[in-house]
């Protein structure tokens, strides 16, 4: 595969996320206890005989650069290999962000021409999934295709979430042309079926036609450079683009639900996500996980399918939950179907339901955090947060005996001196 070249859109930062994309971008999110959401296409790129990268970066990237370090991590180091992280960078004096995923190609088509392929994935890194790559390259290699698009069959009533689009197919085929495509429909389009293809944000071009594309755009002076509403509709009936279906597994980590239930996707004893099936790789050199001791489970510990990491220390009630490395629940906790971070201590006799904690975080004793009504949304973000739960930035120090509802978000970096009230209810923003 020396001859296709991997662009990962990695450097933006979702509201969605909240407090967790605070000082990190979406792709560097932990995510099931051990890997970081990047983990996943770099993992699926190794796996695929794509051995050089570039990883298109812009906010806050220094967890994201920390992680993914020269690429040892997915084998990506030697003469032919490499990943490279790409800020903006427009000209000696002058730096520019990235206005969009189109732009931030755009203005790397210098490093795409350094290495000379045929084609160039353009890929999102904020999905959860396992894929060879390589017969959507054979496909968009028999079909003589400037452009082919991943995609997934979703629900219908779905179709607003997603970039859809409708595809000539015949029988027996993995695809087809793409005679229609609309980026988040206001309403569900009136296509025959009760299902629509979503795209997955992976978009193979030829390398000849990525750039005549991407040029003509620029020279439009668009307001928007985004490829699923400004570049690939263009593109139709003018080019040859084409759609690949794919029929696996595919989570999405763009809202706090979503991000929630793709976690919880790895329990079960039929999981959906299988990361030692998948053979997903990460740097475990990242938050020292090669260095710490194995788990130390107490007598007194209670655990029902959840999935606990190196370095933990469990005397509590672990239940439905993921703990990260160097989470420890003292005796007498409860944690039930929550994520915990790196290094989140919970102290004696505290009750955590349904609970995002970022790293670092420190719940002192007799606290209960996730109780109250599910269906009283945040005041604040009220999209954001409806489905009861609470969220705990990074780095909190919380006192002990607080009480704190469903669907709040407790900020970053909160001391005990902080928390004023002990009883906070459900749907507020604690700071």
């Amino acid at each position: 595969m020396q001859k296709t070249l991997a662009m990962i859109l990695a450097g933006g930062r979702v509201d969605e996320l909240s407090v967790l994309t605070q000082y990190r971008p979406k792709s560097a999110v932990p995510f099931g206890g051990l890997y970081r959401v990047i983990d996943f296409p770099m993992s699926s790129l190794m796996h695929s005989g794509i051995e050089n990268v570039g990883i298109l970066s812009q906010y806050r990237s220094y967890s994201l650069n920390n992680h993914i370090g020269n690429g040892a991590a997915w084998e990506m180091v030697g003469r032919n290999r490499s990943v490279s992280v790409l800020p903006p960078y427009t000209a000696h004096t002058v730096s520019q962000w990235y206005r969009g995923p189109a732009d931030a190609v755009y203005q790397n088509l210098d490093f795409i021409d350094m290495h000379q392929p045929r084609l160039v994935l353009v890929l999102s890194g904020d999905h959860i999934y396992s894929m060879d790559f390589t017969p959507l390259i054979e496909f968009h290699h028999e079909n003589k295709a400037d452009l082919t698009l991943g995609f997934l069959d979703v629900p219908k009533e779905q179709a607003t979430r997603f970039g859809v689009g409708r595809l000539e197919m015949s029988a027996g085929s993995s695809g087809g042309p793409v005679v229609e495509y609309l980026e988040k429909p206001l309403a569900t389009p009136n296509w025959p079926g009760d299902k629509v293809a979503a795209s997955l944000t992976i978009h193979l071009f030829s390398v000849n036609i990525l750039q005549e594309v991407l040029e003509n755009h620029a020279r439009l002076a668009p307001k928007t450079h985004e490829f699923g509403k400004d570049i690939i509709p263009a593109m139709l009936g003018k080019y040859r683009v084409f759609g690949y279906k794919y029929d696996s597994y595919w989570g999405y980590t763009r809202t706090i639900d979503e991000y929630w239930q793709t976690n919880m996707d790895l329990l079960g004893d039929n999981p959906k996500i299988d990361p030692e099936r998948w053979q997903v790789r990460t740097n475990i050199e990242h938050n020292h996980i090669r260095d710490r001791i194995p788990a130390i489970i107490s007598d007194r510990a209670e655990i029902g399918n959840s999935l606990i990491y190196s370095g933990c220390k469990v005397a509590g009630k672990v239940e439905n939950s993921i703990l990260f490395p160097g989470v420890e629940v003292k005796s007498g906790a409860v944690i039930k179907d929550s994520i915990l971070m790196f290094d989140t201590h919970v102290a004696a006799n505290s009750h955590l339901q349904k609970v995002i904690a970022d790293s670092d975080v420190t719940i002192g004793p007799e606290c209960r955090i996730g109780f109250g009504d599910p269906a009283v949304p945040n005041e604040d973000y009220p999209q954001l947060l409806q489905s009861g739960i609470t969220l705990i930035g990074r780095g909190v120090t919380m006192p002990s005996e607080r009480q704190i509802g469903c669907n709040c978000i407790v900020q970053p970096n909160m001391r005990e001196a902080q928390f004023r009230k002990k009883e906070y209810g459900s749907g507020v923003l604690v700071e």
